[in-house]
């Protein structure tokens, strides 16, 4: 019963910062950006505020949803919401209990290059971070930081 809820966090030198982690249902190591889970009747940017910090320790000023998705909608009612968010301050990182969370920031360019490998398959990141391609491609996001996104290797 729960909204699937990510954001990409982007840092003003064009880097973005992912969680990596173990996930059994596959039996692998996925990096992936900070997700979870939202309530229902919890508003989804408070829950993605909320994961944003938890798992990275991070706070944004700027926020800007820029995907609605159905996960698997022949199988399940999921749906899934994912924001950027920019203007980043470091607080401390609060995992849930059950999480074993590793961070690592790596340039935007970087993330799209390894979604081309292959390498990254989570499918709610993937279209988050292809979105982001597009949309600072096509001007749809500040200017700056469409330029640090798409000018840092």
């Amino acid at each position: 019963r729960n909204l699937a809820c990510g954001v990409l966090p982007i840092h003003g030198d064009g880097t973005v910062t992912l969680v990596g982690q173990a996930r059994f249902a596959l039996m692998n190591y996925s990096w992936e950006m900070p997700e979870g889970g939202v309530p229902e009747g919890e508003d989804p940017l408070v829950g993605v505020q909320r994961e944003l910090a938890e798992e990275t320790g991070l706070i944004a000023r700027g926020w800007r949803e820029v995907l609605r998705m159905e996960l698997s909608n022949s199988i399940t009612d999921e749906r899934a919401i994912a924001w950027l968010a920019w203007d980043l301050t470091e607080a401390e990182a609060r995992p849930d209990p059950t999480e074993v969370i590793a961070t690592f920031r790596v340039p935007f360019m970087t993330l799209i290059a390894e979604i081309d490998r292959g390498s990254i398959r989570d499918a709610f990141t993937v279209a988050t971070a292809l979105r982001a391609y597009h949309m600072a491609k096509e001007a749809l996001l500040p200017g700056w930081l469409a330029h640090a996104m798409l000018t840092r290797v």
